[in-house]
């Protein structure tokens, strides 16, 4: 009989019963119910046999009927222990001990029962110290007893038994099914014919196994103990409103609970009665909530917003015309206008204390100062100042605010601008009002209309607070760009007053008085490190700046602070002196030019003047006559104006012809081409 008959022959032909979420490990015992059809004839087949069956986990649990594919290959030969029949007959105890592994070798199908070929599996010899071995145990009944002792379950009896053997494969079976509760964690075990490297494994998995369990018990613990506090202090509550009510005292009686505590907050700011009455009534709602509700902590919150308002904070105006006209002039250089309007605001103030707050809107091209204006105002008149940003708003409710009934709902800028300055008569900058958007959700700007209408904002009503706010007080000054974007009932509610583009005398005075002082300290250096002359200042302003206000001018007088502290600290230079014509080194090539007047006139060329938020250039105005039928042809970066004056410039020389000594049918015969 050759090698392979032999092999052939001691293999053993068992009936295959399937397993769903389980898996069986030799040497411990195991015991599952049986319900399938299948399972119970295969069940059937080893009693009438040698009462032994090979176990095997399914890969998908779902499969009611599975086939060879939806088995795992290697399972355990076990012998069954005993077999309780249920009432009913349908379902089936079992309790089986395994015996060894096994591999499918091939499989028959009747129609009762799957009867398969298992060829024994021997564990694998691998080379490892007594020190090593004795190691893996120890670790992995340790693992094992830290294992029961968080999950809280017993020993099991053969624990001990267990414990004294010294097979380091059947130490990893056991704990492996007494601890692994993913079926495919214990396949994988079960897998492994390398006992030093199973009980690795089972280490390995065990550990997770504890991780998870301690995480579990810890979120468990924590759930519990916020469940037993919350508990316990509604207890406690419901306790002192009992005692409280037996000693015949109210709610309010020795003003130690937080109720009492806000009534007392509430009448210590001796507000109007409507506003007060309001405040009182929400008091007593939240009253009535369960500590720690959702409602509880919603009117808690609206309380402490409501109360925390500056009602009866205020700041003294200063009445001094001449320090405040000073205080002006150090912040700002030019800009006359402005100037005259605030102190004449100011002596109206002094005049009349119990006028109301006015409401400007500076307008003019970026950088030329309006919001720093509005800081001076502040400064000057002795009030707080509160910025809001109005750039990108789309949400009525952003100005106006949200119904304190929604989750997050919070005052509107207005009321948080008030907040923020501690004061309800401060200087309000609305800065960007142009930007203003408008979407589905409202309109911003027609939920200023009230705040900015000196008649209206005496009871100004912000969605969240739901009580009167006098913003009668508050001096508001709006900046924009340009006034088009701006509706047209927002912007007749406010003076506008234009801030045009600044000379290039007034450039340098605000360079030499403001810009350079400041870029100086701000790089480290002082006037006698840096000194630069007016003529070098006048070259950066004609040559490297092209703009409206001075933003770019003291980016390039940064830059020219950066070479110079660069050269002293690598030792080039101890000082430097910016004179005309050496500011090509430091800023490299001029980056404009201005355009030159021809000495002599040209034939076909004439010279205009063009207007533009920086200033204004000189525009040439090309013309060429040709052969045609009378085509006037217009190029260039022209608008409407453009277009019309230039055929308002060829009807003109039509009506002079005979002065200007032209052929009255030019513009029949001949084509003009103006390029601008």
């Amino acid at each position: 009989m050759d090698d392979h008959t032999a092999e052939r022959s001691a293999n053993a032909v068992l009936p295959l019963l399937p397993l769903r979420g389980m898996t069986a490990f030799p040497g411990v015992v195991l015991n599952f119910e049986v319900e399938r059809s299948l399972s119970i004839a295969a069940l059937n087949a080893a009693l009438n046999e040698n009462q032994e069956l090979f176990l095997v986990a399914q890969k998908n649990t779902e499969k009611e009927n599975p086939g060879l594919d939806d088995l795992y290959s290697i399972g355990t030969v076990a012998t069954i222990r005993q077999v309780l029949r249920l009432p009913g007959g349908s379902l089936v105890r079992v309790m089986v001990e395994g015996l060894y592994r096994a591999r499918i070798v091939s499989i028959t199908e009747q129609p009762q029962v799957i009867s398969v070929e298992v060829a024994r599996m021997e564990d694998r010899p691998v080379r490892i110290s007594d020190t090593r071995r004795e190691a893996l145990m120890r670790r992995c009944l340790s693992l094992f007893e830290e294992y029961t002792t968080i999950a809280g379950i017993m020993l099991p009896e053969r624990f001990l038994r267990i414990a004294a053997a010294d097979d380091l494969g059947h130490i990893a079976d056991f704990v492996a099914q007494h601890v692994l509760s993913d079926y495919e964690s214990r396949q994988q075990v079960l897998e492994e014919d390398r006992p030093a490297r199973r009980i690795e494994l089972v280490n390995r998995l065990v550990r997770h196994e504890i991780n998870i369990q301690t995480l579990e018990r810890d979120l468990d613990a924590g759930t519990r103990q916020e469940m037993d506090r919350a508990q316990r202090d509604y207890y406690l509550r419901e306790q002192m409103k009992l005692i409280r009510h037996e000693l015949g005292e109210t709610d309010g009686g020795d003003g130690q609970d937080e109720s009492s505590e806000y009534r007392e907050r509430i009448k210590v700011l001796g507000l109007a009665t409507e506003i007060e009455q309001k405040l009182l009534k929400e008091v007593s709602r939240m009253e009535k909530q369960p500590y720690g509700s959702s409602e509880a902590a919603l009117l808690r919150n609206y309380l402490d917003i409501c109360i925390e308002l500056p009602w009866n904070s205020r700041t003294e105006d200063m009445v001094d015309i001449k320090k405040a006209k000073k205080c002006l002039d150090e912040d700002h250089y030019g800009l006359d206008k402005v100037k005259d309007r605030i102190l004449e605001f100011l002596s109206v103030r002094q005049l009349a204390p119990d006028v109301r707050g006015g409401v400007l809107c500076l307008v003019g091209p970026p950088g030329v100062g309006k919001t720093s204006i509005a800081m001076s105002i502040a400064r000057a008149t002795n009030r707080r100042l509160a910025r809001i940003s109005l750039g990108g708003v789309h949400d009525e409710a952003e100005i106006r605010g949200h119904r304190k009934t929604y989750i997050g709902a919070m005052p509107g800028r207005i009321v948080s601008g008030l907040q923020q300055a501690g004061s309800m008569n401060p200087v309000m900058v609305l800065d960007e009002i142009d930007k203003l958007g408008r979407d589905y959700r409202g309109d911003p700007s027609a939920a200023l209309l009230e705040a900015l209408d000196a008649e209206q904002n005496g009871a100004f009503r912000d969605h969240f607070l739901e009580i009167p706010l006098d913003l009668g007080e508050v001096f508001f000054i709006t900046t924009a760009n340009t006034t088009e974007t701006i509706p047209r009932a927002l912007l007749d509610r406010m003076e506008v007053i234009s801030l045009g583009s600044y000379t290039d005398e007034e450039k340098l005075r605000i360079a030499k008085e403001h810009l350079l002082p400041k870029q100086r300290k701000k790089h480290g250096l002082t006037a006698v490190k840096l000194k630069m002359s007016d003529e070098a200042l006048r070259e950066i302003i004609r040559d490297y700046t092209r703009e409206s206000g001075v933003r770019v001018l003291e980016r390039e007088l940064a830059a020219v602070c950066r070479k110079t502290a660069r050269m002293i600290a690598e030792g080039e230079r101890k000082s430097l002196s910016v004179r005309a014509g050496q500011v090509a080194p430091l800023l490299g090539a001029p980056k404009y030019k201005d355009g030159k007047l021809s000495r002599k006139d040209e034939i076909g060329l004439v010279h205009g003047l063009a207007w533009t938020s920086v200033g204004g250039e000189v525009l040439d105005v090309e013309v060429g006559v040709m052969d045609g039928t009378g085509k006037l042809e217009l190029t260039g970066n022209l608008g409407d104006v453009m277009k019309e004056s230039a055929r308002a410039a060829v009807s003109y020389i039509r009506t002079r012809c005979q002065m200007l000594g032209i052929d009255a049918d030019f513009y029949k015969t001949k084509d003009l081409h103006i390029h601008f």
